[in-house]
């Protein structure tokens, strides 16, 4: 009995879900170093950033309690985009038996392009964060950088009228004195009222090119170059408690990034999961498989990325 486009297209598909599956997980995973992921029912999320209240004052015997009025600092709106992609087998590759050597490759090379498309524009939002043309909720980019002055770090305006500043003023390389002054600049970042948060760094992402250079910083017990015989204060500290993390997408060599424990910083949001699925075309005969997720990355409050161009 010959067998159908129907039950062949059965037969087919667990087989190549498999593979694809195979596949996506090994290239498209990096941007959960990065990222908090939620899952969203609209074409479009917005996440407004309160401001919360004032220190709480003393409150004199008989005196009425003070009271704060709330506000709303940014919002910050992340906006889905659609990502697919496929391919088809002819009706005479499939009548000459090809379908089988064909499709597996075919769709370990799909998958290897979804996962590389998601992976770019993960990384896009870090590769793009001292551009001011990428402004956030606030009015300027992730770092701090604004069209008006593309040269020069203003700094994230709060709602207390101070700024907070989660870059270098003067970019250099990744080294010991940058990282430290990076932890020091972190834990005195303040609130949209002024108040202090107490953030802490949790891990560095770095380019390929930084592993070594970041190994010896947060890997040795003993400071890099030097004869003192002195501690490695870093690892000795915890003060970069998850170590590092590369990120083959990130575009600058010299880059390098430090996730905080703020809340609410950087975000992915998957609209759809990703899904695949075949069908027969009924005009040419032939096969297509495709692939296909809907997805935003993006951040809600830029204290969730401590970032720095290098020299």
């Amino acid at each position: 009995m010959a067998i159908s486009r129907a039950q062949l297209l059965k037969e087919l598909l667990p087989g190549l879900n498999a593979l694809f599956g195979l596949e996506y997980e090994k290239y498209g995973e990096e941007h959960k170093e990065i990222y908090e992921t939620e899952s969203s029912d609209r074409s479009f999320e917005e996440e407004t950033k309160l401001a919360g209240f004032a220190a709480a004052p003393l409150k004199s015997e008989g005196a009425a309690i003070a009271y704060d009025n709330a506000q709303e600092a940014f919002t910050a709106r992340y906006n889905h985009v659609t990502i697919a992609l496929g391919f088809s087998l002819t009706e005479e590759a499939v009548e000459d038996n090809l379908y089988d050597s064909l499709s597996a490759r075919y769709t370990k090379a799909l998958a290897r392009s979804m996962a590389n498309t998601k992976q770019v524009r993960a990384a896009n939002v870090l590769n793009n964060g001292f551009d001011g043309a990428f402004a956030g909720g606030d009015g300027v980019s992730l770092f701090g950088y604004n069209n008006a002055n593309p040269d020069v770090v203003v700094n994230h305006p709060l709602v207390s009228g101070g700024t907070n500043s989660n870059t270098q003023a003067t970019p250099t390389d990744l080294n010991e004195t940058a990282l430290e002054n990076a932890v020091i600049q972190i834990a005195a970042w303040t609130d949209e009222r002024g108040l202090l948060i107490a953030a802490k760094p949790r891990k560095l992402v770095i380019p390929p090119a930084l592993q070594f250079v970041a190994t010896r910083l947060l890997d040795t017990q003993l400071r890099v170059s030097t004869a003192d015989n002195d501690i490695n204060a870093l690892r000795t500290n915890g003060a970069i408690p998850e170590g590092y993390t590369v990120n083959h997408f990130l575009t600058d060599g010299d880059a390098y990034f430090l996730t905080t424990d703020v809340p609410n910083g950087m975000k992915h949001f998957e609209r759809t999961a990703l899904t695949t699925s075949m069908d027969g075309d009924f005009d040419t005969g032939n096969v297509r498989y495709k692939a296909r997720e809907r997805y935003s990355f993006g951040w809600s409050d830029p204290l969730g990325m401590w970032g720095s161009p290098g020299a």
